[in-house]
């Protein structure tokens, strides 16, 4: 995984400027006259985020929470946005479903105007910060925003504070077999086993996962074994020459600083081809309409 950047922005850059709505609602309840207050709001009249990034809630945990919020209440707001006759949390689940645990009624939030995509930034922003989600949740979320919202994976990356490398790296594991992504869910495979898992061709993967697993292999063990299996694996195209022609590696390189991408220049300087790499369809069409608009 990349260095993980500061999160310097964090959620105040997501959260929309406008103040939150101001609609009277018989559900909710004011608890100070300040423009933006927290209201209280019937929990019943709440529900969760069906984009929430956070799939898995440990039991114990929210436990735990309900615990604490029975002795000394909800501290911190959720924050919600109004869907037909209700709301939808856009942040605080754990703290929606402990109070619900702990028999609360009512839970203070703030009612903000928030589009889709701001929803799922703001909830994958908080995940992110907290650390609250495994590897493959990550990589969901990556790819909702690279495919529905039409970002690339360098803006995702600026959101979150990751490089595009790490969201590149994430959204690989979306190639894994679904049980090899629930051992990484389930924390039988860290993201090191399962990078060192797609080093294999494709009909190796679940056998290397076994392996991995039945054996309790590290990862040190698991890159070997990738490794030896993507080498004995039939080429399936023309290796360069030991000695590669100096103007097209400078070429490669000048390519790939431009489109933002890997890009393999693979022949010689009279014959051969040009590869371009690309995660997710909004990054397809972010390199077609660099591709066109230059022979245009």
């Amino acid at each position: 995984m990349g260095t993980r950047k500061a999160l310097g922005r964090g959620l105040s850059a997501l959260i929309p400027s406008a103040a939150p709505a101001q609609r009277a609602d018989p559900a909710e309840r004011h608890v100070g006259d300040e423009s933006g207050a927290p209201l209280y709001i019937k929990v019943e009249r709440i529900a969760p985020n069906p984009r929430q990034p956070r799939k898995s809630f440990r039991e114990a945990e929210i436990a735990k929470l309900a615990a604490s919020i029975r002795e000394q209440g909800v501290l911190q707001p959720l924050v919600v946005r109004r869907r037909g006759d209700g709301y939808e949390l856009i942040i605080g689940e754990r703290r929606w479903r402990a109070a619900q645990l702990a028999g609360l009624e009512e839970v203070p939030a703030v009612i903000l105007e928030a589009s889709d995509r701001a929803v799922v930034e703001m909830a994958l922003v908080e995940n992110v910060q907290r650390a609250d989600l495994n590897p493959i949740e990550l990589a969901e979320a990556f790819r909702e925003l690279v495919d529905d919202e039409r970002m690339t994976q360098e803006e995702v990356g600026r959101r979150v504070g990751l490089d595009r490398s790490s969201v590149a790296n994430h959204l690989r594991l979306l190639e894994l077999p679904e049980e090899v992504q629930n051992d990484v869910v389930e924390q039988r495979l860290t993201m090191g086993h399962a990078k060192a898992i797609l080093q294999a061709p494709v009909e190796q993967r679940r056998i290397l996962r076994d392996q991995i697993v039945r054996q309790g292999l590290t990862v040190r063990a698991a890159e070997e074994l990738g490794q030896r299996a993507a080498s004995s694996a039939p080429s399936r195209e023309p290796k360069p020459g030991p000695s590669r022609d100096a103007r097209v590696v400078e070429l490669e390189n000048l390519l790939r600083r431009e489109l933002r991408t890997k890009v393999r220049v693979i022949g010689r300087r009279d014959r051969g081809r040009v590869e371009l790499h690309y995660f997710g369809e909004a990054e397809l069409d972010r390199l077609a309409s660099l591709l066109l608009g230059a022979v245009r």
